[in-house]
């Protein structure tokens, strides 16, 4: 297995990645937290330039390969968060990025975002792991270095640095539930909490209809298969990651789950009472916050707005 990233290697991404992004604003969401019965406090991820956290982790593996797979150029598979990250990194350092996505239930805005980032974008399977599955074999054939979504150390360090933007703007942090796709996010700022303040609880949230990872963690098993059934794109696997995985079984605390339609909600109050745009992935955290408030009651808490890339039109739905 590869060997995971420590705190040493977030703070050293945190040196590259801020010579091309700005941190992001940590928004003390009043009405929210009005409601919430805690402080409730959004670390406002899509506000990045491709409108999601991953662009951290990108920035930071992309610049940073060597000059044969820079020559080679690159190929993952993702949703489009993830694939946006790689094809903003690889337009910034010269790159060729392909990315696979899923056809069937892809978001037309992020699949549009990551060609207009200069990626070739193949869509391939009716959901994100088959597409995954399928980079495996092409990117061998083709000579690519393949970029797994999670199992990068280079990623999960990049995305960490959010963590220490959390804790320059709020030190006494009592919680900070995180959004977990692949788990790359979960892990990157579970290191730095655990290496600042072992007391800050770390909170994994998933979509109950993909519900993979957490299983996996529960069962601190990382060959884990789940059913996917949530059209929430950002959370939509069906597998758990070997690296993410055996760091969460150390790192995160516990994991709730929630449904599309308390995610849905949770989106409609983030552009109402906060006035922040975002995608499924990017209101689980809320989600999670207004099942469990009654535990988190006077507490200081950080939700990842992980992303903002909602179709327009699902957003005016929910509304």
């Amino acid at each position: 297995m590869t060997a995971p990233p420590t705190f040493v290697d977030v703070a050293a991404a945190r040196k590259f990645v801020a010579q091309y992004l700005a941190p992001t604003p940590l928004v003390h969401c009043w009405s929210l937290s009005q409601q919430l019965g805690c402080d409730y406090y959004a670390k406002c991820e899509n506000l990045q330039p491709v409108g999601a956290f991953k662009v951290r982790g990108g920035i930071n593996l992309v610049g940073q390969l060597d000059a044969e797979s820079r020559e080679r150029g690159i190929i993952s598979a993702s949703t489009g968060n993830h694939g946006q990250s790689l094809a903003f990194a690889g337009q910034l350092f010269g790159v060729r990025v392909v990315i696979y996505g899923p056809e069937q239930n892809s978001n037309p805005v992020k699949v549009a975002a990551m060609r207009a980032l200069g990626a070739e974008v193949r869509l391939y399977g009716r959901d994100f792991d088959e597409a995954r599955e399928e980079v495996e074999r092409v990117g061998r054939s083709e000579g690519l270095r393949y970029v797994h979504s999670a199992n990068e150390p280079l990623l999960i360090a990049g995305v960490g640095t959010m963590g220490l933007e959390i804790f320059d703007a709020l030190p006494a942090v009592d919680a900070v539930i995180v959004p977990v796709g692949g788990g790359s996010g979960a892990c990157g700022n579970a290191l730095v909490a655990r290496h600042i303040n072992p007391d800050v609880q770390i909170i994994g949230v998933q979509a109950a209809g993909a519900p993979a990872c957490y299983r996996a963690w529960r069962e601190r098993r990382v060959s884990q298969e789940a059913p996917m059934e949530t059209r929430h794109e950002g959370l939509a696997t069906r597998v758990a990651f070997e690296l993410t995985t055996r760091m969460m079984w150390d790192l995160v605390d516990r994991f709730e789950l929630v449904s599309d339609e308390e995610i849905d909600a949770a989106l409609g109050l983030l552009a109402r009472e906060a006035k922040l745009v975002a995608e499924g992935a990017g209101a689980a955290a809320l989600a999670a916050v207004l099942k469990i408030k009654d535990e988190l009651e006077g507490k200081k808490v950080v939700g990842i707005l992980s992303g903002g890339n909602v179709p327009a039109e699902r957003l005016a739905a929910l509304l």
